[in-house]
């Protein structure tokens, strides 16, 4: 979108009143030709009318190519975001080859549809170009013819002097329609840009939250009715997911939902919230419709805590207060306290005020949910909504949590969606779901009693829980909140990441240099360009000899001078409109080809970057898009036909120089006497038009940031009410470039008016002085051939200067782009590194100390020593927030430790290669990312080394318990994701996630939370794949469920970075130490009997 602002801004700005102006002369020039002669004007007219067509050809043919231009580069930029936001999973998963092969196949679009309509281009302006020369040639042969005809006549119409004042009105009326119909491209990709930008504004949304829409209730209680409600997602209409739901909440009551994955829990939290309504049936509050309410209000009532935890770009105290924008100091802090988020907050150096960079991507899964939780909490809200609000917690922390959302959860009608049927045994109500339907409902002991579908449910829970039963009545020893606290790694706003950017200033010829691989092209414009600027100061010369002929008074040797004169302008036309087609075309390809490759480059580095560059603030995903979509085009718009325009210019000013020094040295001296002040003009306006473009680029980049994140965040801040709230905080961003650019507006046409007045000065001091030099004996034909040369050069410099911005931009572009370009990776490949060849999968951590780039001073691990045998399970237990992740992360190599060693077989990972020692490993993550692809191209994605069959996708998702509800899919294998897979239940999206590990047959298995967001049936199915999986693999995994890990070989507690101690299930709770305290905590937490 910031592209397409970007190109509208281009065609909407001074361009237009620039396009009156010249519309302007063209009709005031064509008056005073009709009166001074019209029979003379209306031969000059003649090529008018085809000039028309084609110049309205010429906006049609742009209007539709920059439409499908927009459309390939919005394409890429969806694929960038997508890849960008993903870029662990893509690195994970050596997907970068297949990533920029699918980002490059649209950039290839654009680049064939752009050439094409250079070619275009470079036909309709060679056409004009012989047209407006033919009817010179045209004009002044029948000009020529009036004058010997009317000559002698004491009322002669027809004079010499009539006949160049007719002439040089209708020239200069051309001229500037000529002039004009340079900016029919930049408004036919404005109109372009446009309707896709007011597409987007006039859309009138099916579900309206403009405040004063609707009813508010007075003083809300809470009761909530869903009356056969039946419901499917709009982009699968044929896949129901409620059918007939009737639901009755009274108020303040806690109500949970359970039932397998995808039987429609969240979809019911969805419509409750007003994201979609029900294809039939009817949602009350109190008895009000929710359709009847006000949008923004009934959001304002209702607190929700999703499964996935998004946190925004800002401070941890921003975050927690955009639960209620009217929150004091004591408010979020309350509410911090209630989620158990205080303390490891202020242990940070900055507090409440640390900035937890984007989507909160540094702070553990348990740490980011609890300031959710906190968020939900300093809302107040009647009704609460919590979609597995505790299930990145590990046990400590959940018990802790829980029982401030069950305090919270007294004043308000609490909904809760959960696997863990534990933390809901106390509700009022459990209502079973499945298939869409309720099934059953009543209090936990009446289900139970029923031995039915919410009893088989518990019962496959409390399987795999016995093996700690014999720990019941043993004392249990308090774990410290400290061990819970430890400080996660993250940035605060004065530190500095990024490299010191080179200030050097680009020159033109270093921008030229970036389109080195199209040298040919380059030069062949070049040569192009020149002789097309080559041709008004020939014209120029043509013109004043044909007048010198005129003082002959042998009518034969005029008429035949005239007409070898008018035959050298019509060849000229010849020469003219092939040069300008070459000239279009060779500019055309060069600067879309440079276009792709910098685009191209830029993505391919982008995907090279370690993992700490993307968690630095400033390379938010917003950004990088922005850097991809602006640079690239900015640096284009500078190197393609704006090059050709100046190179005209400059070829126009060197010939007319050179005709007025041959001619007369002196005349030409004082013609030449204005340039000073001209390029001075124009280094001032250079000068202000870098500085206004260095803001815009800041300006853009951290809009363009901050839009990406609301709207790919949309569901949480629409949910949270704050659509206003980041139009605002947008707006504020643009101001400082908008306030700056009114400066240099005003300044900008204070230069364009100078340089557009020199050229009349210019030209009345030349007519001046060569009336002087015409009494000393000078032929009248070369004073006109020098101030006629000189001023339609000095015209050509004032018209360059319209495009003097985007040189400045494209000079900018290209020094980002140039610095960004030479960045070298901190983690890649050394000269020396090897693939790694009949992996064992022994995996060493040697003393590693690491702390994350954003925060060097706050290590994570310790002196980290860990042994890991091949083939065995290791688990690593531990606090939220102690290093658990991060020893996945480092054997990854996202990131390298600060000291010590990450082993592979006796082989440290820094000198193996990043894809070989990636493709022996699977990784299952605690939030899954899914890409806009169908289902069988998600899993295939785990291994994109090779070409992975139908068969071994099936069997994959067999093995993670998928394959059934796949095929229940209209499209099966082929059904398209979408988005992030939003459309799919967490759990749905996690067994996804799992077969494209799998299919990916790793030698270590990597599990971070794998069956986090799994309902109990599908957990014990998974879990029995994974079992299965993990035979003859090495695997490490990570889990909050202590039941999942208890038959490891080895588990591992890690605490404040250290493994404080390992062993068996039953060693470990032999010692009776943290692990045994870990366990009788979360036995006492789990067990829903």
């Amino acid at each position: 979108m910031s592209d397409d602002l970007s190109k509208f801004e281009d065609g909407i700005g001074e361009k237009i009143p620039m396009f009156f102006s010249f519309i302007t002369i063209f009709i005031g020039s064509t008056i005073i030709s009709l009166i001074k002669g019209w029979e003379l004007a209306l031969v000059c007219f003649t090529p008018f009318p085809a000039t028309l067509v084609v110049m309205l050809g010429i906006g049609w043919l742009t209007t539709n190519m920059a439409k499908k231009e927009l459309e390939a580069y919005g394409s890429a930029g969806a694929i960038a975001e997508e890849v960008l936001t993903s870029i662990r999973t893509v690195a994970a998963f050596g997907g970068q080859k297949k990533e920029e092969e699918r980002y490059n196949s649209y950039l290839g679009i654009a680049r064939d549809n752009n050439i094409r309509r250079a070619i275009f281009s470079g036909m309709t302006w060679g056409f004009l170009w012989f047209v407006i020369f033919g009817s010179y040639a045209l004009s002044f042969w029948y000009g020529v013819k009036l004058v010997i005809e009317q000559k002698g006549d004491s009322d002669a119409v027809y004079t010499p002097g009539n006949m160049v004042t007719v002439f040089f009105s209708v020239l200069s009326g051309f001229q500037s329609f000529g002039a004009s119909a340079a900016y029919i491209e930049a408004f036919g990709i404005a109109k372009a840009a446009g309707s896709k930008i007011f597409s987007v504004i006039d859309s009138e949304p099916v579900i309206n939250n403009s405040k004063g829409k609707g009813d508010k209730i007075g003083n809300a209680k809470g009761n909530i009715k869903f009356k056969a409600v039946q419901f499917h997602y709009p982009s699968r209409k044929d896949v129901p997911i409620l059918k007939k739901l009737d639901l009755d909440i009274t108020s303040g009551q806690t109500v949970a939902l359970v039932g397998s994955s995808g039987c429609g829990k969240s979809t019911v939290i969805q419509l409750l919230q007003r994201f979609y309504d029900p294809v039939s049936g009817v949602i009350e509050i109190d008895g009000y419709n929710v359709k009847d309410l006000d949008l923004k209000w009934l959001r304002s009532i209702i607190g929700v805590v999703g499964q996935e935890p998004v946190l925004f770009g800002t401070t941890i105290k921003e975050n927690i207060k955009y639960g209620n924008l009217e929150a004091t100091e004591d408010d979020i802090i309350r509410a911090a306290k209630k989620s158990n988020a205080h303390k490891f907050i202020k242990a940070l150096p900055n507090g409440y005020n640390t900035m937890v960079g984007e989507r909160g991507a540094q702070l553990s899964g348990g740490q980011k949910q609890r300031i959710a939780i906190a968020r939900a909490l300093v809302r107040n809200p009647t009704i609460l909504l919590l979609d597995e609000a505790t299930s990145a917690l590990d046990n400590t922390s959940e018990a802790k949590v829980q029982a401030a959302l069950d305090n919270a959860s007294e004043e308000c009608t609490t909904i809760i969606v959960a696997h863990r049927l534990s933390t809901i045994r106390n509700a009022n109500k459990i209502i079973v779901l499945s298939q869409g339907q309720l099934v059953e409902q009543g209090t936990h002991d009446e289900l139970m009693a029923l031995k039915s579908e919410y009893y088989n449910l518990v019962m496959a829970q409390v399987k795999g829980s016995d093996a700690v039963e014999s720990v019941r009545g043993k004392k249990l020893v308090a774990v410290d909140d400290d061990d819970d606290d430890t400080v996660p790694q993250l940035e605060t706003p004065n530190e500095e990441l990024v490299e010191e950017i080179n200030k050097k200033p680009l020159s033109l010829s270093g921008l030229l240099k970036m389109n080195a691989p199209e040298w040919p092209y380059i030069v062949a414009a070049v040569i192009t360009s020149s002789v097309v600027g080559c041709g008004f100061p020939l014209f120029a010369v043509l013109f004043g000899s044909i007048l010198g002929v005129l003082s002959n008074t042998d009518n034969d040797y005029v008429t035949n001078e005239a007409n070898k004169f008018c035959m050298y302008m019509a060849s000229m036309g010849l020469i003219l409109m092939v040069s300008a087609f070459l000239q279009f075309y060779t500019l055309g390809v060069a600067g879309e080809r440079l276009t792709e490759r910098l685009r191209r480059l830029m993505f391919k580095s982008m995907l090279s970057l370690e993992m700490a560059y993307f968690d630095s603030k400033e390379n938010g995903v917003g950004a990088l898009c922005s850097r991809l979509s602006t640079d690239a085009a900015s640096v284009q718009g500078a190197t393609g036909q704006r090059v050709g325009a100046i190179v005209q210019s400059l070829a126009t000013l060197v010939t007319a120089v050179t005709f007025a020094m041959y001619y007369e040295w002196k005349l030409g001296l004082v013609a030449l006497s204005f340039m000073p002040v001209q390029l001075t003009a124009i280094f001032v306006e250079r000068r202000n038009t870098s500085g206004q473009n260095d803001t815009k680029g800041k300006t853009l980049e951290k809009s363009t940031k901050l839009a990406v994140e609301s709207i790919s965040n949309i569901r949480t801040v629409a949910s949270l009410g704050l659509e206003e709230t980041f139009q605002n905080i947008y707006l504020g961003e643009l101001i400082p470039y908008y306030q700056k650019s009114l400066r240099a507006v005003h300044a900008r046409g204070f230069v364009y008016g100078l340089s557009r007045g020199i050229m009349f000065f210019a030209y009345s001091a030349c007519m001046y002085y060569g009336g002087f030099l015409i009494r000393d004996g000078l032929e009248y034909e070369k004073v006109f051939k020098i101030s006629q040369a000189l001023m339609l050069s000095t015209g050509s410099i004032a018209n360059s200067l319209a495009f003097t911005p985007n040189l400045n931009r494209g000079l900018e572009a290209a020094k980002n782009i140039r610095n960004f370009l030479r960045k070298v990776p901190a983690i890649r490949d050394y000269i020396t590194a090897t693939d790694l060849k009949g992996v064992n999968s022994n995996i060493l951590y040697s003393d590693v100390r690491f702390s994350y780039p954003t925060r060097p001073g706050i290590p994570v691990l310790k002196g980290l020593n860990l042994d890991i045998i091949q083939g065995k399970t290791v688990a690593l237990v531990g606090p939220s927030g102690c290093g658990k992740s991060t020893i996945i992360q480092l054997i990854e190599r996202f990131y390298d430790p600060n000291s010590g060693n990450v082993l592979v077989d006796n082989t440290d990972i820094k000198s193996v290669k990043l894809t070989s020692l990636r493709s022996f490993m699977g990784i299952v993550s605690q939030e899954p990312n899914l890409f806009s692809k169908t289902i069988g191209e998600n899993i295939a994605y785990g291994d994109n080394a090779r070409e992975v069959s139908e068969a071994e996708i099936i069997e994959a998702a067999k093995n993670a318990n998928i394959h059934s509800f796949i095929v229940s899919l209209p499209m099966g294998y082929e059904t398209k994701l979408g988005e992030k897979g939003t459309q799919l239940s967490g759990g749905q999206k996690q067994r996804i996630a799992i077969a494209r590990a799998l299919v990916r047959n790793p030698r270590i298995l990597l599990l971070d939370e794998a069956t986090s967001a799994l309902d109990t049936e599908s957990e014990k199915v998974v879990q029995e794949a994974l079992d299965k999986a993990k035979i003859g693999r090495t695997c490490i995994t990570i889990a909050h469920r202590l039941t999942t890990i208890q038959d490891a070989d080895l588990i591992c507690v890690i605490n404040e970075g250290k493994v404080v101690e390992q062993g068996t299930h039953e060693e470990l709770l032999k010692r009776n130490g943290l692990y045994f305290q870990l366990q009788s905590q979360y036995r006492l937490a789990k067990s829903p009997v």
